[in-house]
């Protein structure tokens, strides 16, 4: 049973970190952040960018979950591995797929993929903080998997 609510607390986790990313991306990174992440919307001069920092800072927050609760194996360990599991489903489908920040000297097909792929590059039609459509990372509205 314990078994179980782990995978629980994992999955849920990943769910709620794309809500969170999704939030944090239209409000915080469209809005007052905008200024960190613009980097992110403007051609790349070398392998990192300014918007770099985000990743760096939820990367923090996993490590500090999991090193607070790995003594007692409590939930906020759990916690801290959803979240390292989607930064790792996050940085494949975002710098990999989509962005090929990372090249595997293979491309990605498929119609997830192809469907990931066109609807961040949507959201990249703009290049101002106003405007832009498509904030979410890994779940894809079901019009793009047409």
């Amino acid at each position: 049973m314990q078994f179980l609510i782990t995978i629980g607390i994992i999955v849920s986790t990943i769910i709620a970190m794309e809500a969170i990313a999704w939030f944090t991306h239209k409000y915080l990174m469209h809005g007052p952040l905008w200024f960190i992440h613009k980097t992110h919307h403007m051609p790349r001069h070398g392998r990192f960018e300014l918007n770099d920092v985000f990743g760096i800072l939820f990367g923090v927050i996993s490590m500090s979950c999991i090193i607070s609760g790995m003594h007692t194996m409590s939930t906020l360990f759990w916690i801290g591995i959803g979240i390292s599991i989607y930064g790792l489903l996050y940085f494949f489908a975002h710098d990999i797929i989509v962005h090929r920040r990372v090249k595997l000297g293979m491309r990605m097909r498929g119609q997830y993929a192809e469907a990931l792929r066109k609807a961040h590059l949507i959201h990249h039609k703009t290049i101002t903080k106003k405007g832009s459509e498509e904030f979410g990372f890994l779940f894809v509205h079901p019009k793009h998997l047409k």
